[in-house]
């Protein structure tokens, strides 16, 4: 029987397995969250995924058929163009309905944390940098995820490597740290927990996935897609967003050096067109945000091969470490 990693993520969360699955839009919905809570993860599904509150309540309770096991909801404070009040009712949502923990990301939470403290949510914070950890430590979330530089996504501005970034934040904070971004195997996950994380939090890695409901033809995409096949887009909005390199990165990246303004930036990149590319399939048509672990993923797994085997080998890797220590 493989080993089990107890940490103060597996008991704040009731989770057999310190790995998440974190919430990507159009994707982490119930079939991929709930495959990732049957595995003995847990995810998280996109509120921005949906048109209303309502909606998101249906996939909640479709989530709940797959799987009896915790799941969460990845609630954005993204600037939303004069739309606030959606993600404030998506909170409620996940509250009248009994879910236990959030992932909230963008900019701090401080909005939603009367809400989700009154009906008794844990909230892990998803950040970029130890200073703004600490500020959401003073807030009152229960635990931070830091991500590092070669992240899929939204990777802040400070460009810190997760080598340097997790053993600081370990360092500073009082609540649990979770490493996110360059995880993808047991490697990965035996090295952020040698560092003082807590668990692991992974994207690209569940995206490249069976059960993701993502085009086979962008799946395939990724397979092909090495360290070195990735962009920031949005940089001179002070956005960066790592994406692989296609026809539409390559648009916006010309656009940025032309010195586009802001509304023509989002228009390149609006969130609807990468609805429109997963169900499509057409690997140039969006913006597919992808980390740089994509260049160690060389074929699609289930989820819970995926988990399996990150915890298989990191217990063959434990031993040979212990080999390695001599008196």
């Amino acid at each position: 029987m493989a080993k089990k990693f107890k940490t103060k993520i597996t008991e704040m969360l009731g989770i057999e397995h310190p790995i998440l699955s974190g919430g990507m839009q159009w994707l982490s919905r119930s079939e991929l969250v709930a495959a990732v809570a049957n595995a003995g993860g847990i995810g998280f599904i996109t509120a921005e995924s949906f048109e209303t509150a309502e909606d998101l309540r249906e996939d909640i309770r479709k989530t709940r058929d797959l799987t009896d096991n915790p799941f969460g909801v990845n609630l954005s404070m993204v600037p939303e163009f004069g739309r606030p009040e959606r993600t404030l009712k998506f909170c409620d949502v996940v509250c009248e309905e009994g879910l236990k923990v959030v992932e909230t990301a963008g900019r701090n939470p401080e909005a939603l944390m009367p809400t989700l403290k009154q009906g008794g949510v844990k909230v892990i914070h998803k950040l970029t940098s130890v200073r703004h950890a600490l500020s959401a430590q003073r807030l009152g979330v229960d635990a931070v995820t830091m991500i590092g530089f070669g992240s899929g996504g939204h990777i802040g501005n400070d460009n810190v490597a997760s080598f340097i970034l997790l053993p600081k934040a370990v360092a500073a904070l009082d609540i649990p740290v979770i490493a996110g971004g360059g995880i993808c195997n047991g490697k990965g996950f035996l090295a952020a927990l040698a560092m003082g994380a807590e668990a692991v939090l992974m994207g690209t890695a569940f995206l490249m996935t069976k059960e993701c409901p993502l085009h086979d033809n962008i799946k395939n995409r990724l397979v092909e897609t090495k360290e070195t096949d990735t962009a920031l887009l949005l940089t001179t909005i002070n956005n960066p967003i790592r994406c692989i390199k296609n026809k539409l990165a390559e648009e916006c990246l010309m656009i940025e050096e032309q010195g586009a303004s802001f509304e023509e930036i989002i228009k390149t990149v609006a969130g609807g067109r990468g609805q429109i590319a997963y169900d499509s399939g057409d690997p140039d048509a969006a913006p597919i945000a992808c980390g740089q672990i994509a260049g160690l993923i060389d074929n699609i797994k289930s989820v819970k091969e995926v988990i399996d085997d990150i915890i298989s080998e990191a217990e063959e890797l434990l031993g040979r470490l212990n080999r390695l220590a001599v008196a």
